[in-house]
């Protein structure tokens, strides 16, 4: 699969300028708008997006309202969508390369991770929302003598889905595998700086034989695009990956038009919580840098606050520094390289300034720090492991969305728990330990979504992806996500 010569090949590619995917059509936007996409390897344009307008947006939901309308898509037996959606995972596999270098391009996440957490892991959820549609059943309730009460589910109707740019296919297929496999249309909106994975993905969707109008694909703006799927009156549900910020005007839109369902993943300051009887302190060094510093910290469930018991901490923390030394970040397309770039200049500019808030409150700059291989023109960060951090600064409960690690000594398990929990958001979390029952004491009292022990990353499609408190509502993966584009409706039958 790593093979270099095709690779480099790919790097270099001409990529022709993109439209939008409308009615199952490539079209300009509507008044002829185009954004450069602007590599972060190089810092350097090498194709444009079509700039979507409301206009747009109107047409596709009525594209997709029109398709799930007529029952082109949600009509067709189970078994008849199922298979599409298998040749569709086929296609992505058969093409997992091409567009695994397309969107390192586009978003700089080294390639490694890129294959298997991109095309590869898209076209196993499509896979699995395939294979699970005929196998959700109705129910019959259990009524007095007379009666008959039936529970079936039906698909919401038209789905509005944005999504962010840090693993584009991997989380527009948690959305599209449960919409599209029971049966809704679906507007998705990738993220300004990772559109064009989505694109082919989408086109694949079409050569698989996905009816026009299910699909539609939406680039440009979020302040544009996103808030006209928001506003819309024909959007059933919205589903959405990113900022608090953006979330909560999500919602403010949904008040403001038809009271749409919105399901939110908003992120995370996820901690990771080293006892002194860790199983493997060596084990868990390698995951914990791993978990905080591949694909240069973007990711929704990084492990960016590590808590070490303080009996173990300078031994922990000095293994921790020298692994991260150890790690190559560079060009994202070199398989030699552990992490790649940062998506964009200016989120390379935030994640220097929580570093700097930092330095000047007096914390300690263990490794990294700085901007690196900037003579390449791409957007590049060391690992940086931040010392000192205290509980209410914002390196300890802010969520950076880049390569930054605070660290924190506790004594106490109470102590843990409580550092641990002392943030807005609650989406995952880790503890290593060989105490069983200090596992799950750990596991019920910290306020998150995913909670690991003795490892970090790697929970697979069987189990559900949800956030507490401030990171969001619903949920992806797992049969749990049909929840989201299901309508349950009742039979009442008197005999």
């Amino acid at each position: 699969m790593f093979d270099r010569a095709r690779i480099e090949a790919l790097r270099s590619a001409e990529v022709p300028p993109a439209s939008l995917i409308i009615n199952g059509s490539k079209r300009p936007a509507s008044d002829g708008g185009v954004m450069d996409v602007i590599s972060p390897l190089d810092g350097q344009p090498f194709t444009t997006l079509a700039k979507g307008t409301e206009e747009d947006v109107e047409a596709a939901v009525a594209s997709a309202r029109e398709a799930f309308d007529d029952g082109r898509w949600a009509a067709k037996a189970p078994a008849e969508r199922k298979q599409v959606m298998l040749k569709w995972a086929s296609l992505i596999e058969q093409n997992a390369l091409e567009l695994a270098v397309l969107g390192v391009r586009d978003n700089g996440t080294e390639i490694g991770m890129a294959l298997r957490a991109e095309p590869l892991s898209a076209a196993a959820t499509l896979r699995y929302y395939a294979e699970s549609i005929d196998k959700l059943y109705g129910e019959v309730a259990p009524v007095a003598e007379g009666h008959l009460g039936m529970v079936t589910r039906e698909p919401v109707g038209v789905v509005g889905a944005i999504v962010p740019w840090n693993f584009p296919l991997m989380i527009a297929a948690w959305k599209l595998g449960p919409a599209l496999a029971c049966g809704c249309s679906v507007v998705l909106k990738p993220a300004e700086t990772a559109s064009l994975s989505l694109l082919r993905l989408a086109e694949l969707g079409l050569e698989a034989g996905l009816p026009a109008g299910v699909l539609n694909v939406i680039t440009g703006e979020g302040p544009v695009v996103g808030r006209a799927i928001g506003l819309s009156m024909d959007v059933d549900v919205l589903v959405f990956t990113g900022s608090g910020r953006v979330g909560r005007q999500l919602l403010e839109y949904s008040a403001q038009s038809n009271l749409k369902r919105v399901y939110l993943e908003l992120g995370g300051k996820s901690p990771n919580v080293v006892f002194a009887d860790a199983p493997n302190l060596d084990e868990a060094v390698a995951v914990s840098a791993n978990a905080i510093f591949r694909n240069s910290g973007q990711v929704c469930v990084a492990a960016s606050k590590l808590l070490v018991q303080r009996s173990i901490y300078d031994e922990f923390i000095s293994k921790l520094c020298a692994f991260t030394r150890e790690m190559k970040v560079g060009d994202p397309l070199n398989p030699d390289s552990v992490a790649g770039a940062v998506n964009s200049e200016a989120q390379l500019a935030q994640n220097l300034r929580f570093v700097e808030q930092a330095r000047q409150q007096g914390r300690d700059i263990l490794t990294g720090g700085e901007r690196i291989l900037e003579e390449t023109g791409g957007y590049f960060m060391a690992p940086t492991i931040v010392s000192g951090v205290r509980p209410e600064d914002p390196l300890a409960r802010e969520e950076v969305f880049g390569p930054v690690l605070a660290v924190i000594p506790f004594d106490t398990e109470e102590e843990a728990v409580a550092l641990a929990n002392a943030t807005d958001y609650g989406l995952s979390a880790a503890v290593w330990t060989s105490d069983l029952s200090r596992a799950h004491r750990m596991v019920r009292q910290i306020k998150a979504g995913l909670v690991h022990v003795n490892t970090y990353g790697g929970a697979d499609l069987s189990v559900p992806l949800g956030g507490m408190k401030q990171s969001g509502n619903g949920h992806d993966k797992s049969l749990h996500a049909f929840d989201k584009y299901l309508d349950l409706k009742t039979a009442w039958i008197k005999l």
